[in-house]
């Protein structure tokens, strides 16, 4: 182990001395500093702990300190080791009720699926009987499924476009058959491979240098990386029209969620360094989603893009999202974003019982939402729900909050999750005004985590032109995605010709309208 040097700094007490204070004042005012300095050295150990459990991962959470400051100085840590420590001293864990809800059985395979029929026969043995020799009859089967798949298959589409002519009139010349809408004119594939290689790359994640290996492992074909890049980058641009109408539609409801993640941008500038741009989302529950591309995190983004948009905006914290939108727009909070600051006051001391009873008041508003859920309840019922049962649970919470801002460090992590909560405590409580509210941007979170995954896979985006085109796949990708429709099903219908489609027939396109017409 690394021995550290740990320098201390001690309050001059001669110079305290000297001061013209009674004996007393100044044992007061020492007393003062070392409660000071005490409220300090734990705060640095909050922020300590929290930023090693963040780096080992959850396992990390059942560690004590002297346990992941061993880990600190082992060199290339990983998780199945923290996983291995953390069994050593496992913190004794509360008793659950046993559960109430019944196994659901074995899963059932869609009834949509292609059924292929396979009979096994009985042996010789058992068609005999072996009573009295006679033969044996077929009098029903056992029946069972199982999901199979058919490995991908590559071949090539042989099109034989017809001519005609009249042999009697030269004249008339030659006539061949029209031309298919096709998405990429003149391709070497077909529009099945192009789409195919977009879903793989942002609803799968895998980039094109891999998918290139795998035409040339599989097909024998080889097609670059920049190749690859140009079909994708040629379905971004074909589909910022339809997007376009999405964010109209948006726009013209009444609630909207947002949220923001980062992507790293090539920027070709010589300097071998990524500029780092933001992806900004925009949807309705159960609704379209709209990523726009900004190479900021400014307010410029949300301000441009919501225009006059006077409805109910739900957002985290971030300043970003103030002072954008028309005059009446009302701005609504997450209760997740605030509970997730107490849990991480209750990651770093267990024992921590005010944040561990805020942690279990905010569940209990959220279950409250799950029983309406569970229920089936509308909006209006789940409203009435909430005026019930909801909101004394909030004055409950708004109590303990200010209780704990008054009794913390605000630079604790108690202290933070307490003055975050209590200063959007306004937008928190907006879900008590209006029934369509949701209590968290959990969905706006959800639609931004394959971003990330996907961030980690395909690195960055290729240029600041190409960021409007990604923004655009992304839309239409986690668009069918919510409404559940299938997309190589949808971009199939709707990218061959979507280039000579008038401006009022883009309407008919959008993901929803497609779903509706199935």
């Amino acid at each position: 182990m690394i021995a550290r040097r740990v320098i201390l700094v001690i309050p001059d007490v001669a110079s305290t001395l000297s001061n013209p204070l009674s004996e007393t004042e100044q044992i007061v005012e020492l007393q003062k500093k070392l409660v000071w300095a005490e409220l300090k050295i734990q705060v640095l150990e909050e922020q300590l702990r929290l930023q090693r459990i963040n780096k080992y991962g959850p396992g990390s959470e059942k560690l004590n300190d002297a346990q992941l400051q061993l880990l600190e100085f082992e060199p290339g840590v990983r998780n199945a080791e923290v996983q291995a420590e953390s069994g050593r001293e496992p913190l004794p864990a509360p008793a659950k009720p046993p559960s109430s809800r019944k196994h659901p059985g074995r899963q059932q395979l869609p009834a949509g699926l292609p059924r292929v029929e396979r009979t096994i026969a009985c042996t010789p043995e058992q068609c005999t009987c072996k009573v009295c020799g006679q033969a044996t009859v077929v009098i029903g089967h056992d029946v069972s499924e199982q999901l199979d798949v058919e490995p991908a298959k590559y071949f090539v589409v042989v099109t034989k476009r017809e001519k005609r002519a009249c042999k009697r009139c030269e004249e008339g010349g030659v006539a061949a058959a029209p031309v298919p809408e096709r998405i990429i004119e003149k391709s070497l594939v077909s529009d099945r491979v192009v789409i195919d290689t977009v879903v793989a790359k942002y609803s799968d994640h895998l980039p094109l240098y891999r998918q290139s290996v795998i035409l040339q492992r599989e097909a024998g074909v080889e097609i670059g990386r920049a190749t690859l890049d140009g079909w994708v980058m040629r379905v971004g641009e074909l589909l910022i029209p339809v997007v376009n109408v999405i964010r109209r539609e948006l726009l013209g409801g009444a609630y909207l969620q947002a949220d923001e993640t980062p992507v790293d941008v090539q920027l070709h500038d010589g300097r071998g360094q990524n500029h780092q741009a933001y992806l900004w989302q925009y949807g309705r529950p159960g609704g379209g989603v709209v990523f726009d591309f900004c190479m900021g995190r400014g307010r410029e983004g949300p301000k441009e893009f919501l225009g006059q948009f006077e409805g109910i905006l739900q957002t985290d914290g971030y300043v970003a999202y103030e002072k954008v939108g028309g005059p009446k727009l009302v701005h609504a909070g997450c209760w997740a974003h605030s509970r997730r600051k107490f849990f991480d006051a209750v990651k770093l001391n267990p024992q921590d019982v005010v944040a561990t009873r805020i942690v279990k008041l905010i569940d209990d508003l959220f279950g409250i939402d799950a029983l309406a859920r569970a229920d089936k309840l509308d909006h209006d019922a789940r409203h009435l729900r909430r005026l019930e049962s909801a909101q004394p649970l909030v004055e409950t919470i708004r109590g303990e909050v200010e209780a704990a801002r008054n009794a913390s460090l605000p630079a604790s992590a108690l202290g933070k999750a307490a003055n975050y909560t209590f200063l959007q405590w306004k937008k928190l409580t907006r879900f008590l005004e209006h029934s369509v509210l949701e209590l968290s941007t959990n969905l706006a979170e959800n639609s931004i985590r394959p971003v990330a995954l996907g961030r980690k896979n395909w690195i960055h985006v290729g240029s600041q032109q190409a960021g409007p085109k990604v923004a655009a796949i992304l839309s239409i990708v986690e668009t069918c995605r919510r409404i559940k429709i299938p997309i190589r099903g949808y971009l199939a219908a709707v990218l061959p010709g979507i280039a000579d489609v008038s401006i009022q027939r883009l309407a008919d396109l959008t993901p929803a309208a497609w779903a509706a017409r199935q």
